[in-house]
């Protein structure tokens, strides 16, 4: 069975990857489980330029087709932020419990229509030929008064779906898959890989 190398050491992240992606012909390993280290410099101006870095470095190192993705939230209040920046927002080491009560005292006094956000990501894929390809999914939203739910992870608490009535945090794994912005990239991804043959 081919193998297909997702550029993360991120085990919630991985599970969903495998969730959704499960039914590909292809055995699917995260960094760690096929052998590989490397420390990569995410230099990129945008989601898909960080995602394309990734895959063609582990492509590289490892000659196996590779996917990665950079993803992260988008405050329109904030100008964007915290952006490609979202996972080192505050510091990488800064728990996701200060990072979300940040952003929620950043809006303070700031009514509904005004806090508009979305999550961005975007899915990259590098072939050993160097063939390369790229999607993005998003969901849009809103950022909340208060972290809500255990469900999620990062910045899931303070996402408010207000058709649904609830945080990202607070929905099942399948309806989170079913419309998050990692599922939607994921299963453009897994119909791009399909289409053009490419596993």
């Amino acid at each position: 069975m081919k193998r297909l190398i997702f550029a993360t050491g991120n085990k919630d992240k991985m599970k969903e990857i495998r969730e959704i992606l499960g039914d590909l012909p292809v055995e699917i390993l995260s960094m760690k489980e096929a052998g590989i280290q490397a420390d990569i410099e995410e230099n990129g101006k945008s989601f898909e330029e960080n995602a394309l870095i990734k895959a063609r470095a582990v492509c590289r190192l490892a000659g196996e087709m590779v996917l990665a993705d950079d993803s992260g939230l988008e405050i329109d209040y904030l100008n964007g932020e915290p952006g490609i920046y979202s996972a080192r927002y505050m510091g990488e080491d800064t728990s996701y419990k200060i990072k979300n009560q940040n952003l929620i005292d950043r809006l303070a006094g700031v009514p509904d229509e005004e806090r508009t956000a979305r999550f961005v990501c975007a899915i990259a894929a590098a072939f050993p030929d160097g063939r390369e390809c790229v999607v993005r999914g998003t969901i849009e939203g809103m950022i909340g008064y208060e972290e809500r739910g255990e469900n999620g992870f990062g910045y899931d608490p303070i996402f408010y779906l207000p058709d649904r009535g609830v945080s990202t945090a607070e929905l099942s794994r399948e309806e989170k898959n079913s419309i998050s912005h990692r599922g939607n990239a994921l299963k453009k991804m897994k119909e791009l890989l399909e289409k053009e043959d490419l596993l």
